[in-house]
């Protein structure tokens, strides 16, 4: 193969990369402004975080088209072809994200605004930091090619999980307390699920990181948090 094909391939590789990285600049930002909109009762943020979901979609149809090419033209092989793979894998996950905001700001355009409370909300705020964090950490495992750091949101997953369940319990308590108030918690209910479930993603491309870099899967079960006969029946949207 001769130094320009080789200097092709990775520039071709590269593309993907960048592209993965813009879809998870795009989620992190959703993140934020979802949980902004639910905080402040905004639903005109909130209608812009269902609008931007369709940048993620038409990124992962990009990375799909483009790796299909790719394999097609430099029939890569082992660790290459797990790279590009793995790619179309990460991207499929980050548009999944996607989905669950703009789930969020569909909840939070159906809410009553007015009756959100700072106690029924810190919950999710704390939730939504800790997924944060979660998803920050494992985009930079994947830009920096860190199998190390891969590994550490992989193994951090159940601190997400016991967090849900807690507010889950929470939440149930408020409803049996205010019948007024079973709607406004019904949402956060599903609000909370969707943010718990964004972690599950960011646990999923932490394996696939890790197998891309390493070629090996992550070792065991994977680490969850006690689940409650509560939640096993609750679905994200």
């Amino acid at each position: 193969m001769t130094n320009h094909t080789v200097k092709a391939f990775d520039e071709e590789l590269g593309v993907l990369s960048r592209k993965i990285n813009e879809m998870g600049g795009i989620a992190e930002a959703m993140l934020v402004e979802a949980i902004d909109a639910l905080v402040k009762g905004d639903k005109t943020r909130a209608e812009a975080v269902v609008q931007r979901d369709k940048a993620l979609d038409a990124l992962q149809q990009e990375i799909e088209d483009l790796a299909v090419v790719f394999i097609a033209k430099r029939q890569p092989m082992a660790n290459d072809l797990r790279a590009v793979m793995g790619t179309v894998r990460i991207a499929g996950d980050i548009e999944r994200i996607g989905d669950l905001f703009k789930n969020i700001g569909k909840r939070v355009r159906a809410m009553d605004s007015t009756m959100i409370g700072t106690r029924t909300l810190s919950g999710i705020q704390n939730m939504a930091r800790m997924v944060q964090e979660q998803l920050k950490l494992v985009l930079d495992s994947f830009s920096q090619n860190r199998p190390d750091l891969a590994r550490e949101v992989w193994l951090r997953d159940g601190e997400i999980d016991a967090l849900h369940n807690s507010l889950f319990r929470e939440l149930l308590t408020y409803m049996m307390e205010d019948p007024r108030a079973i709607t406004y918690c019904a949402h956060l209910l599903f609000i909370a699920k969707n943010v718990e479930r964004v972690g599950d993603h960011a646990t999923n491309i932490a394996e696939t990181v890790h197998l891309v870099e390493t070629g090996e899967p992550l070792a065991g079960p994977r680490p969850k948090a006690e689940d409650t006969h509560y939640t096993k029946g609750l679905k994200a949207e």
